[in-house]
């Protein structure tokens, strides 16, 4: 089974500017946690137990929400804030680490996956998270990303994790196409070809990748052998044909519901999500939602 995982955290996050010039976008809250902590829950909640960030020069804030906070933590003691201090404690399961590694160079998403490889090793099949999307599986029992890492170790073959989008939407995203029959919820089909924004004419489906994958370890000597591409940039989808090309790849299909957070309408949207059913919050702000539709 995947134990490891790695979080490309080195962007700009130039789609949320002004917000991210001086903070960096993972850390921008969703109700009262950062982006960047509700993608290691669900990392950790899928059975991840090493997690790897790839960062950059700006994104110390990152580093500093995971690592100890002696001083916050002394002071919350002192105060009697035990609830307060035990939230914070608990921000990282003592059975998890949380490891980070700089991207010096903007050189790609396949770029900073390869900046992993002297901390997964060369003998592990690893996951990628991109903590732009939320992926929110409330309604269900299992998470979509455990699925996915269970179909990865049943298949051994590459996973990616797919949605189905509105076909007018298609020319947003990296867009799949199975060999077959498009798969069910929670089932894997083998993969023909990816299309990178295709046009609506020319989608081979509606399937989009939402950033969730479960790689073999050569997909690293692949991306050190991969030439730049858009951009001038290694991209991760150049080396995943490359993989497809060598020994395949599945499209898994999630059941849940994603957000790009990585836009201002898609996190205003999971502040919606997450906010209406929050258990301290949820009733409030239910309120204030119905105050305000009054108000129209």
């Amino acid at each position: 089974m995947i134990r490891k995982a790695v979080l490309p955290v080195a962007g700009f996050g130039t789609r949320c500017l002004p917000a991210s010039k001086a903070i960096p976008k993972e850390m921008i809250t969703i109700v009262d946690r950062p982006v960047i902590q509700y993608v290691v829950e669900e990392a950790i909640a899928a059975g991840i137990r090493e997690i790897v960030l790839v960062t950059s020069s700006n994104k110390n804030a990152i580093e500093n929400h995971f690592d100890t906070h002696a001083e916050l933590e002394a002071s919350l003691e002192a105060k009697g804030k035990h609830e307060l201090l035990a939230m914070i404690r608990g921000l990282v399961p003592d059975n998890v680490s949380i490891i980070s590694i700089r991207q010096g160079v903007p050189l790609g998403l396949g770029h900073a996956v390869l900046c992993a490889r002297p901390i997964i090793g060369d003998d592990e099949p690893f996951a990628v998270l991109l903590p732009d999307v939320l992926v929110d599986n409330s309604a269900n029992q299992a998470t979509d990303l455990a699925g996915m890492l269970a179909a990865y170790d049943q298949q051994q073959t590459a996973q990616l994790m797919v949605e189905e989008v509105d076909w007018e939407q298609v020319e947003k995203y990296g867009i799949v196409a199975p060999s077959g029959e498009a798969p069910a919820a929670n089932e894997s089909a083998d993969l023909i070809r990816m299309v990178e924004k295709p046009k609506r004419e020319a989608a081979p489906s509606n399937l989009a990748v939402i950033g969730r994958y479960a790689l073999p370890n050569h997909i690293f000597s692949i991306l050190a052998a991969t030439p730049p591409g858009a951009g001038g940039e290694i991209q991760l989808t150049d080396a995943l044909e490359t993989l497809r090309e060598q020994s395949g790849v599945q499209a898994y299909r999630m059941q849940g519901t994603t957000y790009d957070c990585g836009q201002p309408l898609g996190y205003l949207e999971a502040t919606l999500a997450y906010a209406r059913r929050h258990p301290e919050f949820g009733e409030g702000f239910q309120a204030l939602l119905s105050r305000y539709h009054q108000g129209e």
